[in-house]
Parts: C-alpha cells; structure tokens; sequence
C-alpha cells in the first residue's frame, strides 16, 4: 500500500494530530454542520479529484473557506493534473489565489480521509464510478458535501443515494450537488418569464411529438478550459466510471426542467412518468483518442467498447417523460469537437398558453445564447407586448439591470443582454460554491432542494433504465 505526502503550491504536511483525538474530535463533529458566516470557518477537502471542475470550484478564494486545502487521492495522473490547475490559478497574472494544498495520496485515501476528517465539507469530482460511495461515507461521517453531477450513474446505486439525503438530514449536513446552469443568464430570463402569467399563460400539458419543454445540449470531447487544451482520463471513456450521457450531462438538463416549470415546488418521484429513452454512441478514432488523453492506445479496460478499430462511448442520450403531467424532452450529444469559433450548444423552448420562450445557440445567434419569444395568440398582441416589455425592462431588470426588449416581428422579440450577465459556464461554479455558503451559514437548504435532487436522480436512472431495454 502506498501511501505519499506531497507538498504542492506551498510546503505542507498533514500531521497526524488532524485526526485529533478525545475531545477535539468530539469538539469537531458537535460543529459540524453548524457554520455562522465567519472567515474561514469552512474547511475544504477534496477527494479523489477527476475532473476539471473540482478546480473550478477553486478559481477564486471565498473569505468563508479557509485558504488550506485538503486533498485526499490515488496516486496518478487524475491529482496531479488537478493539482497543476490549481497552481495556475495561484500563479496567474490577474487575480491570482492563494490556495494551500495538503495532499495525501495512496491506496486508502479514502479511509484515511474519514479518519483524520480536518475538514468540514468534501468537494468531489472525479470518476463517478466511487462518488454515490464516496457521498454516502462522507455524510456518514458528519461531513457536509458539494458534489459535481452526477451524484449516481446506475438505477442499481439510486437506493444507495437516496439513502445518503436520509443520512444527511439526521447528521445535520448538507448535500448539495453543482447545477450551474441555473446561473446562466438566458436560463434566468426564461425562467422568470414563464413565472408571469399574463406573459406566458402557464405552460402546456405537451405530447411526445410536441413537449410542453425541450432541453438539448450539444458538447465536446476537445475543448479548452481555463485558457488550455483539456486533457481527459481515459476512464472518462468508460461508461462503467464515467456514466452513460443519459446520466450525466442530462442531469443538467433535467434540473433545468424541474427548476424553470417548478420553480420551488416540492417534487417526488411520483411525479415523474417515463415515456421513451434512447440511447446511442459517439465512435473515436485511436488518433482523437491520442488528441485527448494523449495516450497512444485503448486501455485494456476500454476494449470491450471497441469495434472496428473505434471506441464506441455510449455518451448520447434523449428521453421523454412527464413531470407533473407536462410532457419534457432531454437529449444530449457529444461530439468530438466543435467547429472553430465555437463551443458547447443549447437549445431549450418552453412553450406556453400565450408565448414560447426560447433559447438559441446557433451560428445565427454566434454561437452565443439568445432569448427568443415567440406570441401564440392573434388577438391582444398589443396588450401582450406591453406586458412583455414591463416584464423585461422592469420587473426582471430590477435584478438584472440593463436588459431590454427588442422586436424583431409582429409576433417575435429578443432580450438584449448586457455583457456583464455573460460570465460563462466556469465563472458559474463560483455562484454555485457562493450560495452553497450561504446554506451552510443558514444550516439548512431550501424545503424543496432535497426532494428536488432526488427526483432529478430518479429520472436520470429510469430513463437509463428503460434505454437499457432496448
């Protein structure tokens, strides 16, 4: 068993006292949970990170989290290439962070972070395979958890996280995964829009070939993050670690559905009634492979995926459903890589008695995404733009100063946006980690946040579940 103590960004040591002992561990779990506000009060450990985004959680400091970070993790490349993140942030010209990484690495990192436990909440994001795992003993534990999507891949381990949210409530933790895309200003304006019913008329019920909502998104294997070329594990490949594209980036998605039809309803699993799911692959050639993990072959554990010289990844998926009786629709594509000058894609309508709210992001629209309503009625048009324009220019424009309506035809308008509003999908995590605070400092999450992320993880997992079938 190996077990290794690195200093990175500045000299550190975990020292065996972490673990305390007697009555400074009794000392530690009676606080758990408990936070006021003050500085440095939170106590970040990171556990096996994976994934880009358990750095992107640490691009900016937060005067709650103290500047040390914990990081416990196998030896290999998945730590070092976070770790490299993380002294670039510290390195970088303009507002650079100050961040301290103790870091453990070796065979029983897990185990050995339960025992010492120096910190008060886990971040992780990484391979996906352990996480319900590395949730569910952290909870366990009396440790408050921010977790990067998806919390579970498998209907098998869904149990496993539900019970995880009852562990949670009893520990007096809190469990919170990362839904940045609520933060994304067009998502915003959509969403506020269809809170207004003399704008939006309430949504529709919808059928399968016309859904009262639609949520697509289209992503990339290559692609850069923080100013350089991503490079990805090889296991992010494996849809055994890494999950299938219905679970994953869907997650996102179906969030973004239960978020903006529901906004703060109380949701179940009962809620949710599963019509069709379909899955597909994405095929790699052994040179895209290479471009993007830089390994010059297939590992073993990816040639059960390979087919005619191809690495078929099971990264695509569409579902359709019913929330409440208002019929969804979810798909998500991955593609190797974007056309120059562009990114990641998405497309969402809601569709309501009056108008649809509609969100492009096509090389019409730039590749940026644009808010588009859409009238439904004849009669009234007048009436209804005056709403709108109220609704835009005033009510929503009293959070978001700046916005404005523009009409592009007799039953059509844009939003136009100020580019303060357009931070991009990094700039996100810090919003997220910033709220994720202010519940710890509160104790507790919003009422309907819980039920909410549970039937998010029930849906993802059904849909799953019946894609398998066929």
């Amino acid at each position: 068993m190996n077990r290794n103590l690195i200093p990175v960004v500045a000299v550190a040591t975990i020292l065996s006292a972490c673990a305390g002992g007697g009555q400074k561990t009794n000392e530690k779990e009676k606080s758990a949970g408990k936070f006021t506000g003050a500085a440095g009060e939170v106590k970040l450990m990171t556990l096996d990170p994976g994934h880009f985004h358990a750095a992107l959680v640490q691009k900016s400091m937060f005067e709650q989290i103290d500047p040390t970070v914990y990081v416990y993790a196998p030896e290999g490349d998945d730590v070092n290439e976070h770790l490299a993140r993380i002294e670039g942030f510290n390195k970088r010209a303009e507002n650079p962070t100050s961040w301290i990484e103790k870091v453990y690495t070796g065979a029983d990192y897990l185990e050995k972070m339960l025992a010492e436990k120096p910190g008060n909440v886990m971040m992780v994001a990484g391979n996906n395979a352990k996480k319900t795992e590395y949730i569910q003993k952290a909870v366990e534990a009396g440790i408050n958890v921010l977790a990067d999507k998806p919390m579970v891949i498998t209907p098998d381990a869904f149990p496993a996280l539900e019970q995880a949210f009852k562990t949670a409530e009893e520990k007096g933790v809190l469990l919170y995964d990362i839904m940045t895309e609520r933060h994304e200003i067009t998502t915003i304006i959509q969403r506020e829009l269809a809170k207004i019913p003399d704008v939006f008329g309430g949504l529709i019920e919808g059928t399968p070939e016309q859904p009262a909502i639609v949520k697509e998104s289209v992503h990339h294997f290559s692609k850069m993050v923080a100013g350089s070329a991503l490079k990805r594990p090889a296991w992010f490949f494996d849809t055994a670690q890494q999950g299938e594209g219905i679970v994953d980036v869907t997650t996102h998605l179906v969030d973004l559905v239960q978020w903006g039809a529901f906004p703060e309803f109380i949701l179940n699993k009962t809620d949710v009634e599963m019509i069709s799911a379909r899955r597909w692959t994405t095929d790699m050639t052994p040179e895209q492979f290479e471009k993007v993990t830089l390994l010059k072959e297939f590992p073993e554990f990816l040639k059960k995926d390979v087919a005619d010289g191809k690495l078929k990844v099971y990264s695509n998926g569409e579902m359709v459903y019913k929330l409440k009786g208002k019929v969804a629709k979810v798909s998500v594509i991955w593609n190797f890589e974007a056309p120059e000058g562009t990114g990641d894609t998405h497309y969402s309508i809601m569709r309501g008695n009056l108008c649809n709210v509609v969100i492009k992001q096509d090389k019409e629209q730039g590749y940026k995404p644009t808010v588009y309503i859409e009238a439904n009625i004849t009669d009234g048009l007048t009436t209804f733009e005056g709403g709108l324009k109220k609704a835009v220019d005033q009510d929503i424009a009293t959070k978001y100063p700046g916005l404005k309506l523009v009409k592009l035809g007799d039953k059509l308008w844009t939003v136009e946006i100020p580019e303060q509003y357009k931070v991009g999908h990094e700039a996100h995590f810090v919003e997220v980690t910033e709220k994720y605070l202010r519940y710890l400092k509160w104790g507790k999450l919003p009422e309907w946040e819980v039920p909410g992320m549970i039937t998010k993880y029930y849906t993802t997992t059904e849909a799953l579940k019946l894609a398998s079938q066929k």
